[in-house]
């Protein structure tokens, strides 16, 4: 079977709840779209409220507080927000990445091995049992190792250890100065070999989320080894179906998962920083015109809050006194600005109840678009 770009757009936005506003509550939401990208703390309620109808961000509020939505460091040894349900799966699938990550030569330096490490995360996390702060942590490390080892111990196993960030209140339940708490699973198996199940169960769970994709796709998403997801896929042969993508490209997916026609409408949508959509890929064509790549992600990392216009990256946007100023990259027709307009509405609201700039230290970047075919409007928030 062949599936074109624009089909592969749309079955993204059908799988990430993002063709409609769903009514579901924020634990299921959380679910269905596998993973939210949580560096930020503000992204993972921006990303619901794009994606459920009625979102109520006490609730998620309330499922980081209860620990049914946990944020942790996984997919591309960053900060995602994951269902609690799925987090021991992920973390034994990325085990051996976060050992390569955080166990190697930074490590090293402060004169300590992996096994090293293994032996402290079983302690570490009994410490962990409540709430502890960084600094907490830290210097327990430092009394057992001395503060030079256990500076470089807490960088490494902040996140190699299996350790949740604990919610800490504030506008949107994680402040800048994050405390981790133990997480359910225990200390988990050790060393650097693949977890079979684990990754077969992330790699499924990924395909529900983000299918139809590829090996590189799901390396991107992970930071598995292709090799690794090769073999998982292989043993998956009957649970994944292969598809031919655009240039013959192979694509696997989950059979019957919702892949929409490619003339399924697709409303505009102001999405949060980082959002999973744009990063879930090796070819983020699908969602972001290759042009408008460089605008959108920049050299250090920063994705910035995008303009989802039929379903694609069309330009960004960033609150303003009274709304929302948006930059198109392109012309948008009457309609189009007058989605975004409703958008901007709804927006200015959720923030307005909880911190009218979120993304305020990011604001550098739109003195660096510097565009001169832009199309700018500050979209009233009333």
């Amino acid at each position: 079977m062949e599936i074109t770009e624009r089909e592969l757009n749309r079955a993204t936005l059908s799988r990430q709840l993002l063709l409609r506003r769903e009514p579901l509550g924020v634990v299921e939401g959380v679910r269905r779209v596998v993973a939210l990208q949580a560096q930020q703390a503000a992204s993972p309620y921006l990303a619901l409220w794009n994606r459920l109808a009625d979102f109520d961000p006490a609730h998620l509020d309330a499922a980081f507080a209860d620990r049914t939505v946990v944020k942790a460091t996984l997919m591309r040894i960053t900060l995602h927000a994951v269902g609690a349900g799925d987090y021991p799966d992920f973390r034994e699938a990325l085990r051996p990445t976060l050992y390569a990550a955080r166990l190697g030569d930074r490590f090293a330096a402060a004169g300590l091995t992996p096994a090293d490490a293994e032996a402290l995360v079983p302690h570490l996390l009994a410490y962990a049992d409540r709430p502890r702060t960084a600094a907490d942590l830290q210097a327990w490390l430092g009394e057992r190792l001395g503060a030079d080892r256990g500076a470089g111990a807490w960088w490494g196993l902040r996140g190699y250890a299996p350790l949740h960030h604990a919610a800490t209140g504030g506008a949107w339940s994680f402040g800048h100065r994050p405390s981790y708490v133990a997480s359910h699973t225990g200390p988990g198996t050790s060393g650097r070999e693949v977890a079979p199940e684990a990754l077969r169960s992330l790699l499924l769970r990924y395909l529900e989320g983000f299918g139809p994709a590829s090996v590189a796709d799901m390396a991107q998403f992970t930071m598995v080894r292709r090799t690794s997801i090769r073999e998982a896929l292989r043993r998956l042969d009957g649970a994944v179906e292969h598809l031919r993508g655009p240039g013959g490209a192979q694509l696997f997916d989950l059979p019957g998962a919702p892949r929409p026609p490619a003339d399924t409408p697709a409303p505009p949508r102001l999405m949060a920083m980082w959002d999973s959509t744009l990063l879930a890929y090796a070819d983020r064509g699908r969602m972001i015109p290759p042009a408008w790549r460089p605008l959108v992600i920049r050299r250090n990392g920063d994705v910035l809050a995008t303009l989802l216009v039929d379903g694609r990256v069309a330009g960004v946007w960033r609150p303003v006194e009274g709304g929302v100023e948006a930059t198109a990259f392109h012309a948008l027709s009457p309609a189009q600005w007058d989605g975004l307009a409703a958008e901007a509405v709804s927006l200015t609201r959720l923030l307005a109840d909880r911190d009218p700039a979120p993304y305020s230290r990011y604001g550098h970047w739109w003195a660096a678009l510097a565009l001169p075919d832009a199309h700018v409007r500050t979209l009233p928030g009333r």
